[in-house]
C-alpha cells in the first residue's frame, strides 16, 4: 500500500511539475523560443530557400530545419512548397489556394490550415509546383511517411518536461503556424496593411518590423521581389529572418543568391540610352514607387493652394484629400466607391492629369510586347523630352533622375 501511495504521489508530482519543475516564466520562454524556431524554419527553409531558391543552405541547417518542422508542424516540404508556388502563380484568382480576395478574409483567417490541407491533396498541384524539393531516404521513409508521429513525439516530450501543462505548451506549438502563417500572412497579408510597391496583386506589409513572424510581415515586399532572400527594402523596415540568414552565411552555412534590386543613380546622361532603359526596367517597381511619391506631393501642393484660398470645406478639397490617399496607387487598386471623386480631382487639375497620363506612358516601357529594344529606347527618350518640356517641376526633376539611372 505504501508503495502504491508513493507511486501515486510521484505521478501527481510529475503531472504538477514535470521533470524540470520549471517556473511559469521558464515555460513561457520555452514556448516562445520553440515557436520562434519554427517560424524561422518556415521562412528560411521552406519559403526563401525551397520555394523561391533565394538562398542555398548547407546540409547541416537544411536537415535541422526539416527535422524541426517534422517535429513541430508535421508539414511535408513538397506540399508546402507546391502550394506556395501555386499561390504566386495564381495569385488573387479563384485558383489561388488561399486568397482573401476570392475566398474572403474570414475564411482565410479562420480556416487557413484547412485550405492548406485541402490543396495538399491535389496531386496536380504537387506534380506541377513541387519540383526540386528533398527526395532522399529520410524524406521518403520518415518525414513524408510519418507526418503525425513527429508532433506526437513533441507532445510526449512536452509532457515529460513540464507535466500536465505540457499539453498546453504543445497546443500553442501546434497552433502557431496555422494562426501566423496560414491565417495572418495568407489573410491579412493580402487584405490590410501598407504597400511600398504596386505589385500586380493585393499583397501588403502588415508591419515594418518583421520579428514575430520572422520577417514574413513584409509581404508586399516579398510579392514584389519573390526571389529575394531579404524581405526588407526600406531603411525603417527590419527582417529578422534576413539577420539569421546573414549569420548562417558568415558561418559558411548558407549562400544568398539574390536580394532586392536597388535603383542606382549616376551622372545625368545627355540622352537616355540602352543602359538607362535596362536600369529602369530592372527597377520598375521602385521607379513607379518614386513616381507615386511625386504624385502625392503634387496633390499635397494643390491642397495647400486651396487651403491658402480658404477653401477647406469645398467639394474640390474633399476630392483632393481622397486623391492624396489613393492617386499614387494603380488604377485597378483604387476602390470603386471613391473613383469618381478622384477622377474629378484629376480632371480639374491640368498638372495632375498630365502626371497621371505620363505615368501610364512610362509604364508602357515594360508592359508593351513585341517592341524592339531600339524602339523602347526611342520611346524613353521621347518621354524624357516631353516631361522636361511640360513646365511641371515634378516631371522635369523625375526625368533627370531617369536619365541618371544606371545598372547596379
Amino acid at each position: 500500500m505504501n508503495e502504491l501511495s508513493l507511486l501515486w504521489s510521484s505521478l501527481v508530482d510529475w503531472l504538477a511539475h514535470g521533470l524540470l519543475d520549471a517556473s511559469w516564466w521558464h515555460i513561457v520562454a520555452f514556448t516562445l523560443v520553440t515557436t520562434h524556431i519554427t517560424i524561422a524554419s518556415v521562412t528560411i527553409f521552406l519559403h526563401r530557400s525551397q520555394a523561391h531558391r533565394a538562398l542555398d543552405l548547407h546540409p547541416i541547417p537544411s536537415h535541422f530545419f526539416r527535422f524541426w518542422l517534422w517535429l513541430t508542424t508535421g508539414m511535408v516540404t513538397k506540399e508546402w512548397v507546391a502550394i506556395h508556388r501555386k499561390h504566386h502563380a495564381k495569385c488573387e484568382t479563384p485558383e489561388d489556394p488561399h486568397s482573401p480576395q476570392t475566398r474572403g478574409i474570414k475564411t482565410v483567417l479562420l480556416q487557413g490550415a484547412e485550405l492548406y490541407r485541402a490543396e495538399a491533396k491535389v496531386q496536380e498541384t504537387l506534380t506541377k509546383y513541387g519540383h526540386q524539393t528533398p527526395d532522399d531516404w529520410l524524406e521518403r521513409h520518415v518525414y513524408s511517411r510519418y507526418t503525425w508521429q513527429g508532433v506526437g513525439l513533441l507532445l510526449i516530450l512536452d509532457l515529460l518536461l513540464f507535466g500536465a501543462i505540457g499539453a498546453t505548451v504543445w497546443a500553442v506549438q501546434m497552433l502557431w503556424i496555422p494562426i501566423t502563417a496560414a491565417g495572418i500572412i495568407n489573410g491579412l497579408g493580402h487584405w490590410w496593411g501598407y504597400r511600398n510597391f504596386e505589385a500586380p496583386d493585393a499583397s501588403t506589409n502588415i508591419s515594418p518590423w518583421g520579428i514575430l513572424i520572422g520577417g514574413e510581415e513584409l509581404h508586399n515586399n516579398h510579392h514584389t521581389y519573390p526571389t529575394s532572400a531579404k524581405l526588407s527594402v526600406k531603411p525603417f523596415e527590419f527582417d529578422i529572418g534576413w539577420g539569421y540568414i546573414r549569420a548562417l552565411e558568415m558561418l559558411g552555412l548558407a549562400k544568398v543568391r539574390k536580394t532586392p534590386p536597388k535603383l542606382a543613380l549616376g551622372p545625368i546622361k545627355p540622352v537616355a540610352d540602352g543602359k538607362t532603359l535596362e536600369a529602369i526596367i530592372a527597377n520598375r517597381y521602385e521607379v513607379m514607387a518614386r513616381y507615386g511619391a511625386e504624385l502625392k506631393r503634387a496633390v499635397a501642393a494643390e491642397i495647400d493652394r486651396l487651403k491658402a484660398q480658404g477653401a477647406e470645406n469645398s467639394a474640390r478639397w474633399k476630392e483632393l484629400r481622397l486623391a492624396k490617399r489613393w492617386l499614387h496607387r494603380d488604377d485597378d487598386k483604387i476602390p470603386p466607391v471613391v473613383k469618381p471623386q478622384i477622377d474629378e480631382a484629376v480632371r480639374s487639375s491640368p498638372s495632375l492629369a498630365k502626371l497621371v497620363a505620363m505615368r501610364e506612358e512610362l509604364r508602357a516601357l515594360w508592359t508593351r510586347r513585341n517592341v524592339s529594344a531600339e524602339q523602347l529606347v526611342a520611346d524613353l527618350q521621347a518621354w524624357c523630352r516631353k516631361a522636361e518640356s511640360s513646365g511641371i517641376k515634378a516631371l522635369q526633376e523625375f526625368s533627370l533622375k531617369l536619365r541618371a539611372a544606371t545598372p547596379a
